[in-house]
């Protein structure tokens, strides 16, 4: 096998693909010539955009996937692999956002976002890396956030997984010579993240804070850059925030 270069022709797969960044993701690399492979929990939406990417010429396929499953997520790469031969690229987009302050004692959505943000990123580097290893070549791309970079109020177990990404991601580059890793960090971003906040008064903030916000494309775009450099180059890390965030 030899690694192919620029979008077109990799064979690309994207956890959290039903919405936001993942959908984006899907449709903008589909048609740019990546074969994408879907996965999320809500299959409705992924056999939906499956076909849409299809109708527009591009080649998709999906899986149902749950991130905190390791099972799971080897099971969709290896469907990636049996659908298209290899595996070029693992976008780990999968995550949820439960802001809180400490005192609530939301403990269960403490461990809800380490599940999803970090074990979810970490059971996708278990189920690619050999299979990368033995080809020779691949690429991780992982999303952080801005919180990944800064702690705010209500943010202090959600910016602590973002942290963690950026920690595991930057290991897993320094161990491995022949595989690229990128940290994609968005700023406020449209999404359906504010949707997981359960508490009202921290949900109307974000909600207010979010009037900012770019669309998913721009990450999108942002993430088809870094995969579409030459072998021999490495982008490993981007902030991508709105002009007028502080």
């Amino acid at each position: 096998m030899t690694p192919v270069k620029n979008v077109s022709g990799k064979i690309v797969a994207i956890t959290g693909a039903s919405s936001g960044i993942g959908e984006a993701t899907a449709r903008l690399l589909a048609d740019e010539g990546a074969k994408v492979v879907l996965g999320a929990r809500r299959t409705d939406r992924l056999q939906k955009l499956v076909a849409e990417i299809r109708a527009a010429g591009g080649t998709a396929e999906f899986r149902p996937l749950d991130v905190t499953s390791r099972a799971d997520m080897a099971g969709f790469v290896e469907f990636a692999k049996a659908s298209f031969g290899q595996l070029d690229v693992l976008v780990n987009n999968a995550g949820i956002m439960p802001l809180s302050h400490l005192a609530s004692l939301k403990v269960e959505e403490w461990d809800q976002m380490i599940d999803v943000n970090i074990r979810g990123v970490l059971h996708g580097i278990a189920a690619a890396l050999p299979g990368m290893k033995a080809q020779g070549f691949g690429q991780f791309v992982n999303l952080s956030s801005i919180a990944g970079h800064r702690v705010i109020p209500t943010s202090a177990v959600y910016s602590a997984t973002k942290f963690a990404v950026g920690a595991i991601s930057e290991g897993l580059r320094q161990e491995n010579r022949d595989i690229r890793v990128t940290v994609i960090s968005p700023g406020i971003t449209e999404s359906e993240l504010a949707g997981t906040i359960s508490d009202p008064a921290v949900r109307a903030q974000i909600e207010e804070y979010r009037k900012t916000a770019i669309t998913p494309d721009a990450i999108a775009r942002a993430i088809s850059f870094a995969i579409a450099q030459p072998g021999d180059v490495d982008v490993n890390e981007i902030i991508v925030r709105p002009v007028a965030a502080q």
